[in-house]
């Protein structure tokens, strides 16, 4: 995805963005090689968010905390003074969100062909050590 361009970036993935991605921590590790600053942000409250990077091993510089969207996308602007800001996102929503929040928006879709990531549906594959379902659990 570089294209050339400066690598002096601030890269924010939506959660449900970095969801569709087959390889979150590889992507993590890539984005890292032409990003100053790669994390996430969403409206889900900080465990979710910590859960699934936990889960991915995906090593994050920001997350949004208990914020919204919007405000995580600002403090970070604030916090991370880099040439570029850039939030990877999958709805309509979250392109007027980047542009209120003084963002560029990327649709991940477009991010992912440009960087060769590969994309899968979106769905978590069941934990086999999930407890859901257990009535002899205490």
């Amino acid at each position: 995805m570089d294209g050339g361009g400066s690598s002096d970036m601030t890269l924010a993935f939506e959660l449900a963005a970095l969801k569709r991605l087959a390889d979150p921590n590889g992507v993590f590790n890539d984005a890292r090689g032409w990003t100053e600053y790669v994390g996430v942000v969403s409206e889900k409250p900080t465990y979710v968010v910590t859960n699934f990077t936990r889960k991915h091993r995906v090593r994050q510089d920001f997350f949004s905390g208990p914020r919204g969207v919007r405000e995580s996308l600002e403090n970070v602007k604030a916090q991370f003074d880099t040439d570029r800001h850039v939030f990877v996102g999958t709805t309509e929503e979250d392109e007027a969100t980047a542009g209120a929040a003084g963002w560029e928006f990327l649709p991940l879709e477009s991010a992912a062909d440009a960087a060769g990531w590969e994309l899968t549906d979106g769905e978590e594959p069941e934990d086999p050590f999930g407890d859901e379902g257990r009535d002899d659990w205490p």
